[in-house]
């Protein structure tokens, strides 16, 4: 628990990304469309909300619903148009029919974003073997971030996988950092940080009214306390 823990906030435009700094936010998760759970916001969209803070933003890389690549040379420009706008990261992951992880697909959209970092998001929670995809992916350049809750339906069930991982960051294909989210709540907190994950990721819970409305600075301050241990 050296490391003062990082909490990534969804924001769906500027009131979001506003409020989420000022309840003391790390970062922020850039999408759109949650119906579908989370698209690639417009170039507009990304500037706006750069314009607005100064906290490092992720955008994300996909451009329907469900995990599947879909039309990857369409997603490589639209990844070079974002990171022409002044993108630095991004939020990506592509997995095959068969639940294998999408490797053409992922390195193809990662050429496009040289020299960003990234995270793999929670397409690795529906994945058919999360070991195998993370020695995939182990080396691939930008990867620092896995966004899991450990298991699709979310942290709940995935605890325990969540738990193990963390017991094994440093070896071949878990040097990068567990973000948690999905179905994260305040009460799991202090399991995942005596485990030693150090980074959290939140949406619904930045926003008690729904996702029908903007996130809440009190909401987020209120993680940003539990994390600092308050």
């Amino acid at each position: 628990m050296s490391r003062r823990a990082v909490l990534e906030v969804i924001a769906l435009g500027v009131e979001d990304a506003v409020a989420a700094r000022d309840g003391g936010a790390d970062r922020l998760e850039l999408v759109t469309d949650m119906a579908a759970d989370g698209l690639t916001p417009t170039v507009a969209a990304f500037a706006g909300i750069r314009a607005a803070v100064d906290i490092p933003l992720r955008v994300m890389l996909r451009l329907a619903d469900g995990f599947g690549a879909g039309d990857v040379d369409q997603l490589a420009g639209v990844a070079g148009e974002l990171r022409g706008a002044g993108a630095e990261e991004f939020v990506l992951g592509f997995l095959r029919a068969d639940g294998g992880v999408d490797l053409a697909a992922v390195e193809r959209v990662v050429g496009e974003i040289e020299g960003c970092r990234w995270t793999f998001h929670r397409a690795i929670d529906h994945a058919v073997d999360r070991d195998a995809l993370r020695k995939q992916l182990d080396g691939l350049p930008g990867l620092d971030t896995y966004l899991t809750a450990g298991s699709a339906v979310g942290v709940d069930d995935g605890l325990p996988t969540l738990l193990a991982e963390a017991a094994r960051g440093g070896e071949p294909g878990y040097e990068q950092r567990l973000l948690v989210g999905g179905g994260l709540r305040l009460e799991h907190v202090a399991r995942l940080r005596a485990a030693g994950v150090d980074a959290f990721h939140i949406g619904g819970a930045a926003r008690p009214e729904g996702w029908g409305r903007p996130v809440s600075v009190g909401a987020v301050a209120e993680w940003r306390g539990v994390l600092d241990g308050g």
